[in-house]
């Protein structure tokens, strides 16, 4: 037994390390008292401080997120008689409800060479309104006077197609410049740029979902056309205006002189052009007239997902914290997740002893019936008694997944997926088993599913492994990862070991000598540039992901989301088309 001399405070204590066959732990002896510590005990210690200075990270990054363009600029809002888009957005909710924050961590790292562009410029977030479940759109003025960047476009199109997916009602506060012209380019013309807002808009009011816009602040050119393709709209008087050409433009194309005020301010636009239906004074009665508009739509048949009354789970979620390893390649008792996410720390598994690789279970979250796909990353033996990797796809596993992604659409069971995956297994065996179609089966029941999917990347998830588990390619209804998520085609040291066997070759071709020195930096150099990219904040800054949570934010974030899909009816029965068998 090992004995090391610690002083622990004003106290001095031993240290014992006993490695046995069986076990490793730990005796902490002092004056006052003697503890034994297993080594386990240890690890999930170790593993929660390390999630919590994650967590803390986040938060910190957030915190600076949420000042949009900084102090200075938000004062400046201020002294100019309007709120921020986080405060409008906090007067507009409901109080003391849920919400959900899309894209928050959007633009992160992006733009640098224009200062940046936090929260790519626009709040987004899903919340209530009078009790009515929503998601709401607003323009930050103090970043770039609400420009809109390349991840402005996207993410506007993102909460659209939140919007349409589950017919849920959007609200548009409007205080923009337009288009970031240095830009324009990367904005303008293709499908998935600026222009396709207007057409969402057309699309949504064809399908009857309500669209209310304020005009708060500026609202200029193309972007004139949102509050005017909305339901209703709303112009607040002496700060809010509209027009497709500002004075400066109209003087230099027709020698008008006109102030912006008088070309499309509230009074022009509400007395005069009929543009708006509403003036009103200031930002808050502009909220307090959109809360009334809300408070008034009627209802609509819902989708029936079943719900009961919602239960604690028996294991605290911060468990989570201790049980998440610090290295992304161990395993860990997946089942003991799913105990602090569920219902009463219950689930009901399907084909437990098949396919162990993947865990299938029906489950309770937040009172909604749900279906959960989790990749297990116990080491696991097959029936054969060969042992399985955790956290790798086998075609046994991809078979019972498939199979009980199809009988969830078959009961109308909302399916949630939880990410570990580093992939589908590979080698001979894997292949000439099938592993290819057994793969292609659990896509395939998934791309084609009718029921609303939800996916939390909670750890690795890596190439093919990141489809079958419904990445964002696959229309996953809302999509978050934890602090601990990696996304990628594989893992950092993978890739580096790949792509430095490459660049060896290369160099060696070129007459160059590698000395094991140089080999190292070569691969250093490497990772640490595929590991900045498999980062959730690299994933989250590109909208792969709707966000980052903390895990014990997960259940809010699945129950919001169901609550938002059972606003629009599964219209489509279930097809699985042509499997390979």
């Amino acid at each position: 037994m090992a004995r090391k001399h610690l002083k622990l405070g004003n106290n001095f204590a031993y240290l014992s390390v006993n490695t046995s066959r069986n076990n490793t732990f730990c005796i902490f002896e002092s004056q006052h008292q003697t503890m034994a510590v297993s080594q386990k005990e240890l690890d999930f210690n170790n593993n929660d401080d390390k999630m919590r200075l994650k967590i803390s990270a986040l938060e910190q990054e957030l915190a600076k997120i949420y000042l949009g363009g900084g102090k200075a600029r938000i004062e400046k809002q201020h002294q100019q008689g309007k709120l921020t888009a986080r405060e409008r957005i906090d007067l507009l909710l409901d109080p003391n409800t849920n919400r959900v924050e899309i894209g928050a961590i959007a633009g992160y790292g992006m733009y640098k060479e224009h200062g940046g562009c936090p929260s790519g410029g626009v709040v987004i977030v899903i919340g209530y309104v009078k009790g009515r479940q929503c998601i709401v759109v607003a323009n930050d003025a103090t970043v770039k006077a609400g420009a809109w960047f390349p991840i402005t476009g996207k993410k506007n199109l993102r909460a659209q197609e939140i919007a349409m997916e589950n017919r849920l009602p959007i609200i548009y506060l409007v205080d923009s410049a337009g288009v970031f012209l240095p830009m324009q380019d990367e904005i303008f013309p293709d499908k998935e740029h600026f222009g396709r807002i207007f057409r969402n808009n057309a699309q949504m009011s064809s399908m009857g979902i309500t669209q209310i816009a304020a005009v708060m602040g500026s609202c200029v050119a193309g972007g004139a056309y949102l509050p005017i393709m909305s339901d209703e709209s709303l112009i607040v008087n002496k700060t809010g205006t509209i027009f497709l050409a500002g004075s400066y433009l109209v003087k230099a194309a027709i020698g008008e002189s006109i102030d912006n005020e008088t070309l499309g301010g509230a009074t022009s636009q509400t007395e005069i052009s009929g543009i708006c239906d509403y003036k009103v004074e200031d930002d808050q009665t502009c909220i307090a007239t959109i809360r009334d508009l809300m408070g008034r739509i009627g209802h609509n048949p819902t989708a029936g997902f079943d719900r009961i009354e919602s239960t604690e789970p028996k294991e605290p979620i911060k468990n989570i914290y201790g049980i998440l390893p610090v290295d992304r390649s161990k395993s860990y008792p997946t089942r003991e997740i799913l105990k602090c996410l569920v219902d009463n720390s219950e689930f009901t598994e399907y084909k437990p002893s098949f396919g162990k690789s993947i865990i299938t279970a029906y489950a309770r979250i937040d009172g909604w019936s749900v279906g959960i796909v989790v990749n297990n990353r116990e080491m696991v033996k097959n029936a054969k008694g060969e042992m399985q990797f955790g956290g790798v796809i086998y075609s046994d596993s991809a078979d019972k997944a498939a199979r009980f992604i199809m009988l969830c659409n078959q009961k109308k069971i909302p399916l949630i997926f939880l990410h570990d995956v580093t992939g589908f297994m590979v080698g001979s065996k894997s292949e000439q088993g099938g592993i290819i179609k057994d793969g292609a089966k659990m896509v395939n029941a998934m791309s084609n599913s009718v029921v609303p999917k939800f996916s939390i990347v909670m750890g690795n998830s890596y190439g093919a492994g990141n489809y079958a588990m419904c990445g964002k390619a696959y229309d996953p209804r809302l999509i978050f990862a934890w602090p601990t998520a990696e996304i990628a085609v594989m893992s950092g040291a993978a890739a580096a070991k790949t792509l430095l066997q490459i660049e060896v070759a290369t160099l060696k071709g070129k007459g160059e000598e590698i000395t094991p020195e140089r080999e190292k930096e070569l691969y250093d150099q490497i990772k640490n540039r595929y590991d900045e990219q498999i980062s959730p904040y690299y994933a989250a800054s590109r909208l792969w992901v709707d966000g980052i949570i903390d895990p014990k934010e997960t259940r809010k974030v699945i129950s919001m989301g169901i609550e938002m899909a059972n606003l629009a009816p599964i219209e489509k029965a279930y097809n699985v088309g042509v499997l390979q068998t």
